[in-house]
């Protein structure tokens, strides 16, 4: 029996209350059990045939909420359908299609045998949904600011009007300034802010921990060596005075992650001081200690090496790990590129989640040799201000 936090509980009343609307929450704050506890009671309560849609920005993250909500809600397998282009093989235990016919089809087949469904898609592939017509009771957006991206908005409208339960949530909204572009601050599509729960009040309650900022200047010797070889002595000697075991470096592009594995003495360096290393991207895939594996061993291994008090480790990336996907045990995060407010707030929640008894902050380093240093550290600063000192979330703005 899972015990809700008070946030969550008055979030679910408020879900009760409202048909549509926005909830805020931390990153770490647990919003997805709010999710999962709704769609619960609306399979339980009254008629059970319900068809509920959860929406994620990566197919990586709706894999992850759809075996977070197969944990608490007792759904058989065939009752769930993944709408995007992650499981079209036929090797996926659920059913995968991005055709409207099959959206249809299973709808109508769980509605003939009045069973509840749950269905599992991207925001890329959200308006095959929407062309399959069919009636849909609750929809969560997770990540909700992904949502007002050009390609998405008209799927977004579409069901914020027809879904009879439309519900946005995110750590980190984006509002526009301009009336040729969404944003969530477009109260007809997204609806009020229904709960805003604010940092520090999980902070004082023990639910998340506190960031640590550290800005660490360096001084660049000007010589003949290649940047690479650089950005090898600058990420080892942060690693050397941060002292921590379990580290997420923010790499500024996956060039730039190569060429420190593979043209420098980085991997060298990090296992004389006793590190395993991995990465994870788009273009090259995931390694782990120098081995291609696939994204699944890569999850497990780095959920794994979090758990294990006695493992130090660094894990690379230059976007994949920053939204949405639930680590455990990293306990500091380097920044080496510059990024906006939403990326730096969901980065930053990547660290602050609970760990081991002697975890009592997430640690932010910054380390400062040229002038995207000297931005992001700005950058980073203002964030942490506004979230963990102010109460408010970071509010990405459109502006053109």
């Amino acid at each position: 029996m899972i015990q809700l936090r008070d946030h969550q509980l008055a979030i679910l009343n408020t879900l009760q209350e409202n048909r549509k609307g926005q909830v805020i929450v931390p990153t770490g704050g647990g919003k997805t059990m709010c999710m999962i506890e709704d769609a619960k009671y609306q399979f339980t309560k009254n008629s059970a045939s319900k068809t509920i849609v959860v929406v994620a920005p990566r197919i990586l993250l709706a894999k992850q909420l759809c075996s977070d909500f197969r944990k608490i809600i007792n759904i058989h397998p065939d009752q769930v359908m993944h709408v995007h282009s992650g499981d079209l093989t036929g090797k996926s235990l659920y059913f995968c299609s991005t055709k409207a016919n099959d959206v249809k089809m299973f709808v109508s087949l769980w509605e003939y045998k009045k069973q509840p469904r749950i269905i599992f898609t991207t925001y890329h592939s959200l308006h095959r949904i929407q062309e399959a017509e069919i009636d849909v009771d609750t929809i969560y957006f997770d990540e909700a600011h992904n949502s007002v991206q050009k390609n998405f908005v008209e799927a977004t409208e579409y069901f914020s009007m027809y879904a009879n339960r439309c519900y946005f949530f995110t750590a980190t909204p984006k509002h526009s300034k301009t009336p040729f572009k969404i944003g969530m601050n477009d109260y007809d599509i997204y609806g009020r802010v229904l709960v805003n729960v604010p940092a520090p009040k999980l902070v004082d309650e023990g639910y998340i921990l506190p960031p640590k900022v550290t800005i660490k200047k360096i001084d660049v010797v000007d010589d003949s060596r290649f940047k690479h070889e650089h950005d090898c002595d600058h990420v080892v000697s942060t690693i050397d005075e941060i002292d921590i075991d379990k580290v997420l470096i923010c790499a500024r592009s996956t060039k730039q992650i190569v060429n420190l594995v593979s043209q420098s003495d980085f991997c060298i360096e990090l296992k004389t001081r006793g590190y395993s290393w991995m990465y994870i991207t788009a273009k090259t895939g995931a390694v782990v200690d120098g081995k291609k594996v696939d994204r699944e061993c890569f999850f497990n291994t780095l959920n794994e090496w979090g758990k294990d008090d006695t493992k130090k480790f660094v894990v690379l990336h230059h976007s994949i790990l920053s939204e949405g996907i639930n680590v455990s045990g990293l306990e500091a995060a380097v920044f080496l590129r510059n990024m906006d407010y939403i990326t730096i707030s969901q980065t930053i929640g990547r660290v602050i989640r609970k760990g081991g008894e002697n975890k009592t902050f997430g640690l932010i380093s910054v380390p400062v040799y040229d002038r995207v240093g000297i931005s992001t550290s700005r950058k980073v600063e203002a964030v942490v201000d506004t979230i963990f000192n102010q109460g408010q979330p970071a509010i990405s703005v459109i502006t053109k």
